[in-house]
């Protein structure tokens, strides 16, 4: 009984946020990142690195069909090659801390170890799709943990919604990667973060007729033409 109320009461918080636009207090792209871009186009001697930071799952890290690594087809180092073609003057290091198969809990209980002493520049966290091993409740308080920690210093972090998983009917709002998505959006709107809404640019293709294969290396990792569709959202902020 007590699921069975529990499921009626998410499916209603479903229905009151699916059709909501997204946040007004989500960072705005054309200035979340001013400072980092005025660093971006400077030229040497007066430049500076710029470390961007990736951390999450299989996705980020590049996993494309298990056991390929596809780094360089892969969103981080995509996003990398077209902000070289826009900023030519720009030292910019990419590192990834994502590790395929974890979840929030596990990219949290590492964060301050792995992440931190990077001091990354922009942080990016991409673990929705992994998150279904977890509740929802534990998803948001460790999202919240790193989000907080990473902006505690002054971090710029900037929040990714899943990616598809060909098992999930995305046509059923119902499902898990979306009820995941909606909470990443309210994450970003809380800690008025960046945002990369993948699982909505992802559903509006599969909306527009698009089969959502021809994205995907296999089930639940994108092939470089899903990863070029992350990057062009990504690279908004920029």
């Amino acid at each position: 009984m007590k699921r069975t109320i529990q499921f009626f009461a998410a499916s209603a918080l479903l229905a009151l946020t699916a059709s909501r636009p997204i946040p007004s207090d989500v960072a705005d792209p054309a200035t979340f990142l001013t400072d980092i871009k005025t660093e971006l186009n400077k030229e040497w001697p007066k430049n500076r690195s710029i470390t961007l930071l990736f951390h999450g799952h299989s996705v980020p890290a590049g996993y494309f069909k298990t056991p390929i690594v596809n780094t360089l087809g892969a969103y981080p180092n995509q996003l990398l090659k077209q902000l070289k073609e826009r900023y030519p003057y720009a030292v910019i290091n990419v590192l990834v801390t994502a590790i395929g198969g974890e979840n929030s809990e596990q990219g949290a209980a590492r964060f301050m170890a792995d992440v931190l002493p990077h001091k990354p520049d922009v942080l990016f966290i991409d673990y929705g799709l992994n998150d279904r091993s977890i509740t929802l409740e534990k998803a948001e308080q460790y999202w919240q943990s790193m989000i907080e920690q990473a902006q505690q210093p002054g971090i710029k972090v900037i929040l990714l919604t899943p990616s598809p998983d060909l098992k999930v009917d995305m046509s059923n709002p119902d499902n898990m990667l979306n009820q995941h998505a909606i909470q990443i959006r309210q994450l970003a709107d809380r800690y008025q973060t960046g945002l990369v809404d993948s699982y909505k640019m992802f559903d509006m293709k599969r909306q527009q007729g698009d089969s959502l294969s021809q994205y995907m290396s296999q089930r639940n990792h994108p092939n470089e033409a899903g990863h070029a569709l992350i990057v062009d959202e990504l690279v908004k902020w920029f």
